[in-house]
């Protein structure tokens, strides 16, 4: 069985915890991080168009590209060492939904968290990446609350509708 835990910065030890308990121990598991493509160019960006051009050495974009390395490398070596077991570890870039897809392509397994409004139950506690892999995944998704699940009587209301008359 080959499970995929995707890691997101604030969230990754409920999946890490779900992946423990809910995969079998000869399963191979994946940890995936996913920095997004526009991240460095964000920061190239702003330097280019309000910093000063011509400074290419005090541009702040290729030291957001080293801080995400290292951030995706510390959260995926955090989550090998909390997961306690053998497995591998990949960080790919670009749109983040989209690379979360195609990891799992040959998964038997997705586990990921809650990252929108977890406040409530309902399709706000998810956001939109975490809603498109949802979607789209050609998998098996466990879905996890990164937290304690909140109560029933926070579901929305149903949406009024008038009656209905054959």
């Amino acid at each position: 069985m080959n499970v995929v835990v995707w890691i997101v910065e604030g969230t990754w030890p409920a999946c890490v915890d779900a992946a423990r308990r809910h995969a079998p121990e000869d399963a191979d598991v994946l940890l995936l991080h996913v920095t997004p493509e526009d991240l460095p160019s964000v920061a190239h960006g702003a330097f280019a168009g309000l910093l000063g051009r011509g400074h290419a050495e005090r541009d702040p974009g290729t030291r957001v590209e080293h801080l995400a390395a290292a951030s995706a490398d510390q959260l995926l070596r955090a989550a090998a060492d909390r997961l306690g077991r053998p497995c591998s570890r990949t960080e790919r870039t670009g749109r983040v939904e989209r690379e979360v897809v195609a990891a799992v392509e040959d998964a038997d397994l997705l586990v990921l968290a809650r990252d929108g409004d977890r406040t409530h139950l309902g399709p706000h506690s998810l956001g939109p990446a975490s809603r498109f892999v949802l979607d789209h995944a050609p998998c098996p998704v466990l879905l996890v609350w990164p937290e304690p699940a909140p109560g029933l009587a926070t579901i929305p209301p149903p949406p009024p509708h008038p009656p209905h008359h054959r």
